[in-house]
C-alpha cells in the first residue's frame, strides 16, 4: 500500500478568528474557504507542502449527531479536550515567540521532555490544542 496523510480536521466555532491564526500567526496558506458565517470550510496547509491540509470546519453539523451528542463536542471544545494537532519546525524557540507576541493561549512554553523531543503547546482560538515539537 502506498498512504499518505492528505488532510487533517480540527472544528473552528468563529472562522474568522481562526483563519487569523492559521494564516496569520502560524503562516499557513490559505487553500478553499467555502461556506458562509459560521459554516464556513476553511483549508490552510504549510507553504511547500501542497499535499497536506487541515480543514478548519464547523463543529457538530453532521446530522447523524443527536443533540447530547452536539452539546458535548461543543462543551469539550470550550474546555479544549476536543481537538488537537502535531506540528514541527526547526526553530522552537523562534515559533514560541511569536505565537506568544500573538493572541494563541500559552499552554506549556518549550521544554525538553522525559521521551526525547522537545517541544511546546498553545490553544487556537476555538480552544484546539496546538503542539510544537522541535525537529532537531
Amino acid at each position: 500500500m502506498n498512504i499518505t496523510i492528505h488532510t487533517t480536521a480540527l472544528p473552528h466555532t468563529d472562522p474568522d478568528a481562526s483563519l487569523a491564526f492559521y494564516r496569520d500567526t502560524l503562516g499557513f496558506e490559505v487553500r478553499n474557504d467555502v461556506g458562509n458565517g459560521t459554516m464556513r470550510w476553511i483549508t490552510v496547509g504549510p507553504a511547500g507542502q501542497p499535499d497536506m491540509s487541515i480543514l478548519l470546519a464547523p463543529p457538530a453539523v453532521d446530522p447523524g449527531i443527536t443533540d447530547d451528542e452536539r452539546r458535548t463536542i461543543l462543551e469539550m471544545m470550550a474546555k479544549g479536550t476536543y481537538g488537537w494537532i502535531l506540528l514541527a519546525t526547526p526553530d522552537l524557540d523562534g515559533t514560541f515567540e511569536k505565537l506568544q507576541a500573538s493572541d494563541a493561549e500559552v499552554v506549556q512554553e518549550p521544554i525538553e521532555q522525559p521521551y526525547g523531543i522537545r517541544d511546546c503547546a498553545f490553544r487556537d482560538p476555538a480552544g484546539n490544542l496546538i503542539r510544537i515539537r522541535e525537529v532537531r
